[in-house]
C-alpha cells in the first residue's frame, strides 16, 4: 500500500513521516498529511503524436495578448500567451488585486469578458476597490466563489479573456478531503484552473500568498505546474512596487518593470533612474549612484552607506537591499587591500527607493560609499559607479558597458568609474579607469571642514 505523505504547510517541503519542525524552513508544527492517491487504471498514451527532428518540428508564433500595462507585458515577455498558467505572488497588501484589476479592466470587452473571482473578499469589497482605483469596465465580472467546480460551472457559457482567481489558497477542489490553503488543495485547484487553461485557451493568472520568509506558501509543485511565476515586491512604507518573473516559458526572467502605488492605483514609472534620484543630495559622504541593468534597461540607483562608531562588542553590519553576505566580504576586501578599518563600527548600506538589487556591479558602488562614509569625504558628484570587485582587491570589467554609459551621459553625469578594461572601448561619457579597490580614494572630494 503506498505511504502516506506529509507537505509543510509553509514551504511545500515533502516527507514520509510527520515533522514538529520542518527541516527545509524550519518552521513549527506545519505539517500536514496527504492521502495517498487511490488506485486506478493504467494509463492510456495517447498515440496522436509521433516523434520528429527537432530541425523539421514547426514553430507556430502566438499571438499575444497585452494587457495595457506596458511593463507587465514586458516582464511577460511580450504579453499574455493564450493558455497560460501564470502565478502572481507577493507580500499581504504589496498591490497584487490592485494590479489585477487594472489588468482585467484593460483585458475586459463585450464578446469576451474579464472573470475576478475573489474567494477572500465579497463582490462589494472588491468593486468599493475598483471604484476608489477609477476602474469602471462593465465587462469585467466579478464571481466571489471559493469552489473550483463552481467557478469552472459559471465560465462554461462565457468566452473570457482572462480569468484571475485570488487567490488560490482560499480555492477548494471537491472531492478533496483537506482544507484550504493545504498543499494538497493547492495542487488540486491548480490541476483544474490548468486544464481549463489549456483546453479552452484562456489565459488564467492565480494570485498566490507567500511565507514569512518570501517564499511562495504552498508545495513546490506549484510553481512547476505554472508556465510563468511573478512576483510583486515592495518595502513597508515605500511607493515603488517592482515586478519581476522568477520562472517564464514564454520569454525572459531578466526583465523587472518599476511601478510608484498611488491613490489612482499602480502608475507606472516611465523613467526609473530619474526618479530614483530625484532626492539625492550631491556631496553628502556616503552617498554613490551606481549604474545597474535590471532586465533589458540599466537602471541609475542611489547607494547609501552609514560608517559609525560601535558600542557593542560585536559592531552590526545591516544592508537593505543588498546581500548581507556580499557586504561582509567587501569590507573584508577593503581592510586587507586598503587598510580600512571597519571592525570597531557599526556599518549600514541601503540601496534607495526600496529595491533588492543582486548584481555584482553593484560592489564598485557600495565599496566606495563605505569608504566615503568612513573618511567623511563626499565622492564626486558628477560620477557614476558600476563594477564588481574580486577577493583579490580587483576591479572587474563588467558586461553592458556602453548602454550604462549612455543611461548615465542621460541623466547628466560626465564621467563614469569603472574597471579600466570596461574603457578600451569608445563609451557616451569620459572613463575614470579603476585597477583596484585603493584606486577609489581618487574619487574622493577634499574632507569635509
Amino acid at each position: 500500500m503506498p505511504a502516506e505523505l506529509y507537505f509543510c504547510s509553509e514551504c511545500g517541503y515533502e516527507s514520509h513521516k510527520w515533522l514538529g519542525r520542518c527541516s527545509a524552513c524550519g518552521a513549527w508544527n506545519s505539517f500536514v498529511a496527504q492521502p495517498p492517491p487511490a488506485r486506478g487504471g493504467s494509463a492510456v498514451v495517447p498515440r496522436g503524436a509521433e516523434p520528429v527532428p527537432i530541425t523539421e518540428a514547426a514553430a507556430s508564433l502566438v499571438e499575444r495578448v497585452l494587457t495595457g500595462i506596458e511593463g507587465t507585458d514586458r516582464v511577460l515577455g511580450g504579453g499574455l500567451v493564450p493558455g497560460s498558467l501564470v502565478l502572481l505572488a507577493g507580500e499581504p497588501g504589496v498591490g497584487k488585486s490592485t494590479l489585477l484589476l487594472q489588468v482585467a479592466a484593460a483585458l475586459a470587452g463585450p464578446e469576451t469578458p474579464a472573470v475576478y473571482v475573489s474567494g477572500e473578499e465579497s463582490a462589494q469589497q472588491v468593486a468599493l476597490r475598483a471604484r476608489r482605483l477609477g476602474v469602471a469596465a462593465p465587462d469585467l465580472l466579478l464571481l466571489p466563489e471559493t469552489s473550483a467546480e463552481a467557478v469552472l460551472g459559471h465560465l462554461e457559457g462565457l468566452t473570457p479573456s482572462l480569468v484571475v482567481v485570488d487567490s488560490v489558497q482560499t480555492m477548494v477542489a471537491e472531492g478533496v478531503e483537506a482544507v484550504a490553503g493545504s498543499p494538497t488543495q493547492v495542487r488540486q485547484v491548480a490541476a483544474r484552473f490548468q486544464q481549463l487553461a489549456k483546453t479552452r485557451g484562456v489565459p488564467v493568472i492565480l494570485v498566490g500568498h507567500v511565507t514569512k520568509e518570501g517564499m511562495i506558501a504552498g508545495p513546490k509543485l506549484l510553481e512547476h505546474l505554472v508556465d510563468v511565476v511573478l512576483s510583486f515586491e515592495g518595502e513597508p512604507g515605500h511607493d515603488v512596487r517592482l515586478l519581476r518573473a522568477g520562472k517564464n516559458r514564454f520569454g525572459t526572467v531578466a526583465e523587472l518593470a518599476l511601478f510608484a502605488m498611488t491613490d489612482n492605483g499602480l502608475e507606472q514609472v516611465r523613467n526609473p533612474s530619474a526618479w530614483l534620484l530625484e532626492d539625492r543630495q550631491v556631496g553628502a559622504p556616503g552617498s554613490v549612484v551606481a549604474v545597474a541593468v535590471e532586465g533589458t534597461a540599466p537602471l541609475l540607483v542611489e547607494v547609501q552607506a552609514l560608517v559609525s562608531s560601535s558600542a557593542l562588542g560585536t559592531p552590526r553590519r545591516v544592508a537593505d537591499g543588498f546581500d548581507n553576505a556580499r557586504l561582509a566580504l567587501l569590507l573584508a576586501v577593503l581592510e586587507r587591500r586598503t587598510g580600512a578599518r571597519f571592525n570597531d563600527s557599526d556599518v549600514y548600506v541601503n540601496i534607495v527607493g526600496g529595491l533588492t538589487l543582486r548584481e555584482p556591479a553593484l560592489d564598485l558602488a557600495v565599496a566606495a560609499a563605505l569608504l566615503s562614509s568612513a573618511a567623511d569625504r563626499p565622492l564626486a558628484g558628477d560620477v557614476a559607479v558600476f563594477g564588481e570587485i574580486g577577493l583579490l582587491g580587483e576591479v572587474r570589467a563588467v558586461s553592458r558597458t556602453a548602454e550604462r554609459a549612455r543611461e548615465a551621459a542621460a541623466l547628466g553625469f560626465a564621467r563614469v568609474a569603472t574597471a579600466a578594461r570596461n574603457g578600451a572601448t569608445p563609451l557616451a561619457l569620459p572613463v575614470h579607469p579603476l585597477e583596484r579597490v585603493d584606486d577609489l580614494a581618487t574619487l574622493l572630494e577634499s574632507k569635509r571642514t
